[in-house]
Parts: structure tokens; sequence; C-alpha cells
């Protein structure tokens, strides 16, 4: 049997391993654009996500939701950026794709079924209805955000800067939201185990 700090161990090392790979395509794609332009880097992340999906798929036998629905979306608005090579449509392509996933999530929230959250989660968070909603209307608040802070950056500084907001600056914020929100998960779990224990 192996040790509970010997399992923690592995988990971290595969998380870091993983977190490594989900970083490629993004590190590529700004290597690619600094010694090119935005339409190599465009190609080169195509290819670096393509191959991510592979990768999980042979090393898992299958490719998660979220790797899926980000192989999807890079492939047609990349490859819309590749054929239509317009300065504008670039700018609102990140905007345009965190509103898609604005809009994605609310509508779920408003279904009878689980929202998107619920599902991406459910498994291993236990939550009552009113937090799953809450949750996935912080979702949606952020997309919300996260679009506009895209295109005002866009409009009001220079394309170098833009590149590196869209990529470190919309990252940073995503990973520090997932992050918070682990933190309300977590209390909120607590404080609703606590209240059933009574």
């Amino acid at each position: 049997m192996i040790r509970a700090p010997a399992r923690r161990r592995a988990f971290d090392s595969a998380a870091r391993m993983q977190f490594l790979v989900d970083l490629l395509p993004v590190i590529a794609f700004f290597v690619a654009y600094k010694a090119w332009d935005i339409y190599v880097a465009t190609g080169v992340l195509i290819v670096g996500v393509l191959l991510q999906t592979l990768w999980s798929w042979i090393r898992h036998r299958k490719v998660s939701g979220m790797l899926l629905t980000s192989a999807l979306l890079v492939l047609v608005f990349g490859g819309l950026t590749l054929l239509i090579q317009d300065a504008t449509f670039i700018k609102w392509k990140p905007t345009i794709v965190n509103w898609l996933f604005a809009a994605a999530f609310l509508v779920s929230g408003c279904t009878s079924g689980p929202s998107i959250i619920q599902r991406m989660l459910g498994e291993n968070v236990t939550l009552d209805a009113a937090s799953w909603k809450k949750l996935n209307l912080m979702w949606v608040a952020f997309f919300i955000l996260a679009g506009t802070l895209n295109i005002v950056v866009a409009y009001r500084y220079d394309e170098a800067t833009w590149v590196n907001f869209k990529l470190f600056g919309l990252t940073g914020l995503t990973l520090v939201f997932a992050l918070l929100q682990g933190v309300w998960i977590a209390r909120k779990s607590e404080a609703q185990a606590a209240s059933g224990a009574r």
C-alpha cells in the first residue's frame, strides 16, 4: 500500500506535469509572436493545441471536455484569424470567446439540469443548489469582466502590450479567480458539512 504522503507527492508531480503541458501551447505562441508575427504565432498555437489533445488521448485514452472545447475554439477562431487576417477580428476574438462562455454558463444556470460548473466539479465538490447557482454566476461575471478587459487593453495599448496581457494577464487573472473560487468552495463545503452534522 502506498502511504498518503507518497500518494500526495505523486499527485503533486502529476499536477505539475499537467500544468506544464497545458502551458506549452501558450509559451509556443508567445515565442513565435516575438520571433515572427501574430499569424505565425496563431498557426503555432493551433499545432500546439492539436498536439496537446493528441498527447492527452495517447496517455489517458480520453480527452477532457475542457481541453476538447479549448481545442475546438482554437481551431475555429485560429483558423478564422489565419483566413481573415484582420487586426480588428484578432483583437475582438478573446472578448467574443469569453462572452460566449459567459452566455453558455448563464443559460446553463437557467435550465432545470445541472449548470456547466456543476458538471465540471460535481464529482469532487458537494454544494447545495443555491451555492452551485452562485458559483455559476461568479464564472459568468468573470467571463464578462475578462472579455471587457481584453477589449479595453486592445484599444488603449499597442499590439505587443495587448498580446502580453492576453497571454499573461488573462491567464494570471483566471488562475487567481480559480484559487479564490477554491477557497470559497472549501469554506462553503465546511459550513454545509458542519450544519449537516448538527
